[in-house]
This record gives structure tokens, sequence and C-alpha cells, in this order.
């Protein structure tokens, strides 16, 4: 009879979407009336139309697949030229960073490569791994999935060293008093929509060098940033190249949680160690990964994002990442209102709002949705540290933020 992986017994409770998807599902059976009226700021979805730039090349896509003179099979699992060559340009170059196309890896989605990107690294608790908390719940379910972590406790899994970041520090986690193997940084950050600062992003790679650890640099927000002061990519800082890798999403910038795209970059400079102790380069290793795992994101998805290099395609997007700074901004500015201690929400899609005195993550998330049928997220849901807050997301209409703010303020003073 077959084994399965025991390390998926150790999950302590199932995905926090899913469980959010749950009660909603089960206010909305018991309340049908109630349940017509939700309005949903839980799960970071975009709301918007796809920019008609990428609309178009997506069409076109079709249309050469019809023809037997411009038929395309399989991609290259890396990703074609015409997608990675822009990102290295526009992205990279145009910014004075040293990123070439073939450190770029066309994926279908930064999610994926978040958990991806340990196979190439040793599983079963060989390396020590730090995870900031509250976080991203897929950094810390993967690395449970692999083995890199022992059970469950009240503080959280076993071998994972949780970092913890709070208002007191700004929602960045001070470096660790133990050397680390693998360090997962996500900034613009979710769940709390906070930012790191050129300074404080040039400690972390400075940390890595001494402990020749790697920095796994979740960027999926990046087009959110509107402080020119504020770093964009972790390879903006010296010695990047040598301890990181970083993740791209076009999920929010170009609306593509629906259509699948982002993109990995693995610089060549990048080692670790093999059982015997000697330098291994890990860009090889991803290519092989990559190769053997994955056939490529379709060519209709590369052309549509590719479309996002346009010019008519950066302006459209840039339309899009105004209308959701400007939700997010009504949202912050309404929980202020209420005189709630509020976060985020300048230079990310997120605005992260303390709860108030009594009521913990899981009580507001039922008061939410039973008395105003707003669905948001427990920041319990993202960590131990998250416990006390909850996350609202600005991925909506403008009419149904603006009737958010409504809501809560039509609640009762108890209840915010």
């Amino acid at each position: 009879m077959p084994r399965i992986n025991d390390h998926y017994l150790k999950l302590s409770a199932g995905y926090l979407f899913p469980e959010i998807a749950r009660r909603v599902q089960a206010f909305a059976d018991h309340h049908p009336e109630a349940g017509r009226r939700i309005i949903r700021c839980g799960i970071g979805d975009v709301t918007e139309p796809l920019p008609m730039a990428a609309r178009d090349a997506m069409h076109e896509a079709v249309d050469e697949l019809g023809r037997r003179d411009t038929f395309r099979g399989y991609p290259p699992p890396f990703g074609y030229d015409f997608l990675r060559e822009p990102i290295a340009q526009i992205d990279f170059a145009d910014q004075g960073l040293d990123i070439q196309p073939d450190e770029i890896f066309i994926s279908d989605g930064s999610k994926c490569d978040c958990g991806a990107i340990l196979d190439i690294f040793a599983p079963n608790q060989q390396n020590r791994i730090g995870i900031t908390d509250p976080v991203y719940p897929v950094y810390v379910d993967t690395n449970v999935m692999v083995g890199n972590t022992g059970p469950a406790t009240d503080s959280g899994y076993e071998g994972i060293v949780y970092m913890p970041c709070t208002a007191e520090n700004n929602f960045v986690p001070k470096l660790p008093d133990q050397p680390l193997d693998l360090i997962y940084l996500c900034y613009p950050n979710n769940p709390t929509g906070s930012m790191i600062s050129r300074a404080q992003l040039k400690e972390w790679v400075d940390y890595a060098l001494e402990h020749d650890a790697i920095i796994l640099y979740d960027v999926a927000y990046q087009a959110f940033i509107q402080d020119p002061e504020l770093p964009r990519s972790i390879y903006e800082i010296d010695g990047a190249r040598k301890c990181a890798i970083e993740f791209h999403s076009f999920s929010k910038n170009g609306g593509f949680t629906g259509v699948r795209c982002g993109y990995t970059v693995c610089p060549k400079e990048l080692t670790a160690k093999d059982a015997k102790g000697n330098d291994v380069e890990l860009h090889p290793l991803w290519q092989r990964r990559w190769s053997t795992k994955f056939n490529g994101v379709s060519y209709i998805t590369q052309r549509g994002a590719a479309a996002l290099y346009s010019n008519a395609g950066r302006e459209q997007v840039q339309s899009l990442i105004d209308f959701y700074l400007g939700n997010a901004a009504i949202l912050r500015d309404g929980c202020k209102a209420l005189g709630l201690d509020t976060y985020g929400g300048v230079n990310a899609p997120y605005v992260w709002v303390r709860c108030p005195d009594g009521v913990d993550s899981w009580g507001m998330f039922d008061r939410l949705l039973h008395e105003a049928q707003i669905v948001t997220t427990p920041g319990v849901g993202f960590g131990r540290c998250g416990e006390g807050y909850f996350r609202i997301s600005a991925f909506n209409s403008r009419e149904n933020v603006e009737e958010v703010v409504r809501r809560m303020k039509a609640m009762s003073a108890q209840a915010v």
C-alpha cells in the first residue's frame, strides 16, 4: 500500500482563505437575505477588467494559434524572449540594475514559485528557516509540506524561526540573533501593507552575506510603491545578487489573478552547499527543476504579459494601480475616522487595522460579517503576531469600498 507524505498531516489547520470561504458560505446559507449584501474585502483578488493592451495581445495570440504558419506548441520552459527581454530592460536595466533575460524564469504566478523554490534546497530541517510573523501563509505551509518543520505548537511550528513584525518595529523584523539559511521577506508586505526602507533592506543583505544565507524576496506588490525613496527590488542593494532570489507577479498590477503569470529572478552568482560542503550554483539547479517539472506558461498568457510593457500597457497598469490605491486611501481614512489604529494602504493595496480592545481577530471577522456583511481577513490567520488585527483588501469596486466605510460607521460603537 502506498505511503503518504506524513508532513501534510502536520498542517495545523485548513488554509486560511478556504476557512474564510467556509464561514462566509455558512452565514449566507443561514441568512440568505443578508448573504446577498456581502461585500468581499478578504482575499486579495482583483476586480477591474484586464488592461486593453493585454486583451488585444491575447486576442491576436489566439488568432495566431488558429493559423498553421503562426501556430505554436510547447512554449520554452523558462519563458519566451519576447517577455523575458522587456522584463530585463524595463524592470531592471532601466533602473540601473544588472539582471539578464536568462536569469528570469516565467511562471504561472509567484505563489507557485514561493513553494517550488524549496525543491532545490535540502528538505527535512537541514536548513534553518526564518519567516516573518505575520506572514503570507504559503511560506509556512510549503515548508511544512516538504518536512522543514517539526509539529505545530501554540507558538508555531517547531524548526521555524519566527521573526515578529509589530507596530513597534513598523512591521520590519529585527535581525536574528542566530544564523539562518533561508529568509523570507515580503515588501510591500502582505498582510500589513508596510514597507521596508533601503537602509533596513541593506542590513538584511549584509546579514545574508555574512551568514551565507539566501533571502527569498517576494515583491508581488512592487507596482504599488509610490515613494521613490523606497526600494522596488532587493537588487538595488549592493551584494544582493549573491544572496537573493526575487519573486514577481502580474496578478495585481496587470489583473492576472485569473490569467496566471509571474516570474522569478535567480542570479547566476547564487550558490549553496552540497552534502560535502562544496559550493553549488543555484541557477542551473533552478533551470533543471523548471525544465523537468514545468512545460511553460502558455503563449497566449505570455503575449498578454508582454503587452503590459508596451507604452499603452504601462499607462493602463498605472491607472489600475492608482484606482486600487485610491480605494486603499478611502478604507484607511475611514478606519482612522472610527478611531482605529490603521497601517498600510499607502504603498500597498492592503489596510492593516488593530481590533478594538477586547476583540480578537476571528471575533472581529464575525462581527463585520454578521453585523455589516463585510468580509475581511483575520490577522491571526497570518501568524501569532497577527492576532488582534484584521486586513482589508482594496481590490474592489469604488462603490463597494465606499459602502464598506458607510457600513462600518453604521455599526455600533461597541463593534468598532
